[in-house]
């Protein structure tokens, strides 16, 4: 079961799990988006799309009960939990508080409910629980405030729970994945009305300091970024394939170029040095 499977690397995990002869419930925001429906089409008849919005305790609670009804006695394998939002990459003195609290709410509060729900299947398969973070998690990042803060949180998460649910036989892993182009970056329309939001709450003094030139490159940083990020997704699905059926799969996975080597810089040289690098 994993969340966040309308796009991105939860989309393309349902297909890569179910092509490889899985039994994938792949829970979606939207039941009857795009994303689900190439889910239908492309999938065998052994997918089970979830409609699971994680923010929403009851249908976390729904999700649940449909599918320890399909696994029944058998318990429940894996639980991934993919489904991430980015907000709008920006200073975190110039994000508005809705950023911090969206990407707590989905990123850290969802999947802590997922897991906090299905966690009892778990516990009779002594299956995996894999935790999507980002290198974001790990070190920080400019622009990343909350989007770091949310996954630094999450990758906590699963550290304590790795060490508490070994007595239960679980694994827990979290996933550190550098740039990847999955979705998660939005369209167009989302940034622009994530861009009307962070500067129609700009107070005048900090708009001023900043300058109407550094608030502005902003948005062009934002639609470059898709070009910096890895079309293949192979690494992180090889990574979650691995946390799942491993017999000693690894705490912290980071697939990617240079997520690795930064987090590296980060614990084992001076901070100064990788505050400049």
């Amino acid at each position: 079961t994993f969340s966040g499977s309308d796009t991105g690397i939860g989309h393309a995990l349902a297909k890569y799990l179910d092509n490889l002869g899985f039994v994938v419930f792949a829970g979606v925001l939207n039941k009857d988006g795009p994303g689900a429906e190439e889910l239908r089409r492309t999938c065998s008849e052994r997918l089970a799309l979830l409609q699971l919005d994680i923010t929403n305790a009851t249908q976390v609670k729904e999700a649940y009960l449909k599918v320890s009804e399909k696994v029944q006695n058998t318990g429940l394998w894996g639980v991934v939990n993919n489904a991430g939002i980015l907000g709008f990459p920006a200073d975190g003195e110039l994000l508005p508080m809705s950023t911090f609290r969206q990407c707590m709410a989905v990123n850290f509060f969802g999947a802590v409910e997922v897991s906090k729900t299905f966690l009892p299947l778990l516990r009779r398969s002594r299956g995996r629980l894999v935790n999507m973070s980002s290198m974001a998690g790990g070190i920080p990042l400019p622009r990343y405030a909350a989007y770091g803060a949310s996954k630094a949180a999450l990758s906590m998460f699963s550290g304590v729970m790795r060490q508490e649910l070994s007595k239960w036989g679980i694994k827990v892993a979290a996933i550190h994945p550098s740039g990847f182009r999955t979705g998660i970056q939005g369209t167009a329309d989302l940034w622009d009305v994530q861009e009307k939001e962070l500067m129609d709450n700009l107070p005048a003094d900090t708009r001023q300091d900043y300058g109407e030139d550094y608030l502005l490159g902003l948005k062009s940083y934002l639609l470059r970024m898709p070009a910096y990020c890895d079309a293949d997704l192979s690494p992180v699905l090889s990574a979650i394939l691995h946390a799942l059926l491993a017999k000693r799969p690894h705490g912290l996975y980071t697939p990617g170029k240079g997520a690795y080597m930064s987090l590296w810089i980060f614990c084992y040289l001076p901070l100064w040095f990788y505050d400049f690098f």
